[in-house]
């Protein structure tokens, strides 16, 4: 069955409406529950997949304004290209040794740059993927542990910020 666009009458998908994955009864998905798993960095420690959150997933099409003669009510927008925000993740700091932060290090202090691939899992109760984010070509460009207070007992927090040039939705097969 085709579904059609509202404002046209071209075919937006050939996917079945009625799976279970494609279903309108689905549940939203809950964020608590993730991973992030680096290609091609050793994991030395399990605190290099596990953070306390990851922000940045985040695509907008910049647009370059035209303004047509005769035209005075708007502005066109034409799609020029699209921006990926900063992916931001942050920790509880540990003494465990970490290939992320050695990967960090050798990139702000010795100024030697590994582009690396990611991906960034939605895992379900059983601690499966739902939903995958392949990131690629990330660098580190910030890296900063949270302030330290001895009026306060609160966990020391390791933040990365790394730039990246795309990321796509990977599909997850549904069993």
């Amino acid at each position: 069955m085709k579904r059609q666009s509202i404002l046209s009458n071209l075919p937006i998908t050939d996917l079945p409406l009625n799976t279970s994955r494609n279903s309108m009864n689905a549940d939203p998905l809950v964020g608590f529950h993730f991973s992030v798993i680096f290609e091609l960095l050793p994991v030395l420690s399990m605190v290099d997949t596990r953070f306390q959150s990851v922000s940045g997933l985040k695509v907008t099409m910049e647009t370059e304004p035209y303004t047509e003669g005769g035209q005075n009510q708007f502005k066109h927008n034409f799609p020029v290209r699209a921006g990926y925000q900063d992916l931001v993740l942050k920790r509880g700091l540990t003494t465990d040794l970490s290939s992320l932060s050695m990967w960090c290090t050798q990139a702000m202090e010795n100024f030697i740059f590994h582009p690396a691939n990611l991906v960034v899992s939605l895992l379900n109760e059983n601690g499966n993927p739902v939903k995958a984010w392949y990131v690629s070509h990330a660098i580190p460009i910030s890296y900063e542990c949270s302030d330290f207070n001895a009026e306060e007992s609160k966990i020391v927090i390791e933040t990365i910020t790394l730039k990246y040039n795309s990321f796509k939705e990977i599909p997850i097969p549904s069993f």
